[in-house]
């Protein structure tokens, strides 16, 4: 059974349970993390969104737990409940079996039910920083036998300032425990948490410079702020995603977002920090189920979220910087496979897909919507060109009618005697080719418009125009 994750050293138990998930070529940043982590050495890994980072710590992870103790030894710090459910699900799966107990403490949950579960002795425990400090307070956990602490999307976790809770839980560790970071970025500021915390790290960066994934496309529409929600609902009708995440700024503009693309006839529901745990959980679910078709996320919500069927990422709202960016677009495009990014900007914004563009190394395209389906902008201006010409003068077209557009755009529109060819020309062009005869109102209409612009004229010019011709 000797396949790529044997020659990582990886136990048969765990190489099984890879080959049933169909799992069975460790990922580059899974080749590179995993032997340096089971030397114990602390680690600092950086690769693209979707690069199997949560396999990179976990297999290794499994590998450093007695089964016989009954203590913690190892613990994942996350910024989200629901990265927090993913990684369990994970580890759950990879341990069926095997005898290691696995528990979540995310913040937002039963403290009651959680301290009644840890009764049961769990080795592996995955939480946010909040809860997990909040249950040491207590003394219903301790981190006293942990050997190996991993914060999964420390940038994240940095950003939501929850930071100095992360370090509060470290003081509580053995000296001699081994730390992992992971995520796709790595901002500047993490790194005196680095200097600070780790010994020697080891860091592990796979294509650093390609910070998204190759097979992702990604493109831009351009519109005005009042038809985002318009250019949303047409940008799915064309695209039909089995799956799709749309992304916005704002919490307090869920519901208002919901409720139009619900009323426009779209399959949505939202995800945000602000819901409540069952509220979260139970979009979770029926998203991943495939029960409606687009989750509406904010940043905080959707970060590490990874959902097989999702095929497009689009923003609604420009992410507030490159990293997100590469965060949002990261939940598409997973392992190898096509996704498709799209942004909704107005032309103010353009300046930011731009600065994206350049920042990240990538090429993200203009397209536009036109004759039912997505274009390039030249498409559209190109046949608008060829338009004019393919619609002069068409086969059984009555000549007066070509005599009356040619005359149209001659006529100045100031001069009576233009204005009489029209009307004589329109009269034939009509349906029986006859003119229709003048009534008394019209004969009055060319002296009303003659009065009206005459209003206010000197009395010598009013006098001047009202004089008979000989």
């Amino acid at each position: 059974m000797n396949n790529g994750f044997a020659t990582l050293h990886i136990d048969d138990i765990y190489v099984r349970k890879l080959q049933a998930l169909n799992i069975t070529t460790p990922s580059p940043i899974q080749a590179e993390a995993i032997p340096v982590i089971l030397e114990g050495k602390d680690v600092v890994a950086q690769s693209q969104t979707g690069s199997g980072k949560t396999l990179a710590y976990t297999l290794p992870l499994l590998h450093k737990i007695d089964k016989t103790s009954k203590d913690v030894q190892g613990i994942v710090l996350v910024p989200t409940r629901e990265l927090g459910v993913q990684i369990v699900s994970t580890l759950e799966q990879l341990t069926e079996g095997s005898g290691i107990r696995v528990q979540s403490l995310i913040g937002g949950a039963a403290i009651s039910r959680q301290i009644d579960r840890l009764k049961l002795r769990p080795q592996i425990v995955v939480g946010t920083p909040g809860r997990v400090l909040e249950l040491l307070k207590l003394r219903k956990l301790t981190m006293h036998h942990v050997q190996v602490a991993v914060v999964d999307e420390v940038d994240q976790v940095f950003e939501l300032g929850s930071m100095h809770e992360v370090e509060a839980i470290f003081k509580g560790m053995l000296r001699e425990r081994q730390l992992l970071f992971f995520s796709a970025t790595l901002p500047p500021q993490v790194q005196a948490v680095i200097d600070r915390w780790m010994r020697e790290p080891a860091f592990v960066q796979v294509n650093p410079e390609q910070r998204t994934s190759q097979t992702l496309e990604h493109q831009y529409f351009v519109c005005e702020e009042r038809d985002k929600i318009d250019t949303l609902r047409r940008i799915v009708r064309l695209y039909n995603p089995p799956a799709a995440i749309v992304f916005i700024n704002e919490t307090d503009d869920v519901a208002e977002v919901v409720s139009k693309l619900q009323f426009a006839g779209l399959s949505i529901e939202a995800l945000y920090g602000d819901a409540g745990k069952q509220d979260r959980a139970k979009v979770m679910q029926a998203f991943r189920s495939g029960k409606f078709q687009l989750l509406l996320a904010t940043d905080i919500a959707a970060r590490g979220l990874d959902i097989p069927h999702v095929t497009h990422v689009i923003n609604l709202d420009p992410p507030i910087d490159a990293d997100h960016y590469v965060h949002r677009v990261g939940r598409t495009g997973r392992m190898g496979k096509k996704g498709t990014a799209v942004s909704i900007i107005t032309h103010k914004e353009r300046f930011i897909i731009n600065k994206f563009a350049k920042t990240l190394g990538i090429d993200i395209e203009e397209k536009e919507m036109a004759y039912g389906k997505v274009i390039d902008p030249g498409q559209r201006r190109g046949a608008s060109r060829a338009v004019p010409r393919s619609r002069v003068e068409p086969a059984g077209r009555p000549a007066a009618e070509s005599e009356l557009a040619e005359n149209r755009k001659s006529a100045s529109g100031k001069s009576a005697e233009p204005r009489a060819k029209l009307s004589s020309l329109a009269a034939k062009a009509a349906p029986g080719g006859a003119a229709k005869p003048s009534s008394p109102q019209a004969k009055r209409k060319p002296e009303r418009e003659r009065d009206r612009k005459n209003k206010g004229a000197p009395r010598w010019l009013k006098e001047k125009q009202n004089k008979p011709k000989s």
